[in-house]
């Protein structure tokens, strides 16, 4: 399968809308953290990103708030301002056998380091992946549109992500960024499109 290399904005924007629907698990105690880690744990790859409430002042700054992580079925929410960064998430993301899939993550992890200090392993950065297979574009919208071929709504990047309850809109969007990395991952893997260096961050 060979994909575009360059996609502009136009052509993403005529693509039709699309978000995940399917089931979410909102992770706010650490006996809801304690079951998802187990059956994230059944999983090969899981599809990975954070949200962290913005701040609109200078010197201004906020810890992440939300961890998403994506499988085949459910996409978990994890909301570190309630529960931190614990040690079964730190193992998680120190864990080499299960890939964890994201688009630029680099900031992502900064910020989870921030928490608690981890060494991650095995994490996949879909932009790299994307640079080998010869696409220039990089970001979630943009992988989006190449490789699933339709767009997603950034509508809700800029909200309140420490909120005492999320909103059903902020789930979703919050699930789609997580989502999207999975799918596209595990389409690239079907495809044979993933080389072995892809997965050392």
């Amino acid at each position: 399968m060979i994909y575009p290399s360059d996609i502009t904005k136009d052509e993403v924007n005529k693509l039709p809308l699309r978000g995940y629907r399917g089931n979410i698990k909102v992770v706010d105690t650490p006996k809801d953290l304690a079951v998802a880690i187990k059956e994230l744990r059944q999983h090969q790859f899981l599809g990975f990103d954070t949200e962290t409430k913005p701040a609109f002042q200078k010197g201004v700054y906020h810890q992440v708030a939300l961890l998403q992580l994506a499988v085949s079925d459910c996409v978990y929410l994890i909301r570190l301002n309630k529960i931190g960064f614990s040690p079964v998430l730190r193992r998680l993301f120190s864990d080499q056998g299960i890939k964890k899939v994201g688009i630029s993550i680099r900031d992502d992890l900064a910020e989870l380091k921030k928490l608690s200090n981890f060494e991650p392993q095995g994490v996949v950065e879909l932009n790299d992946v994307a640079k080998n297979l010869g696409v220039v574009r990089e970001g979630a919208r943009n992988l989006t549109a190449t490789f699933l071929h339709f767009r997603i709504s950034k509508s809700q990047q800029t909200s309140n992500w420490e909120r005492d309850q999320l909103t059903l809109k902020q789930q979703r969007y919050a699930a789609t960024d997580a989502w999207v990395c999975y799918q596209i991952y595990e389409k690239l893997l079907d495809q044979d499109q993933i080389d072995t260096t892809d997965l050392d961050f």
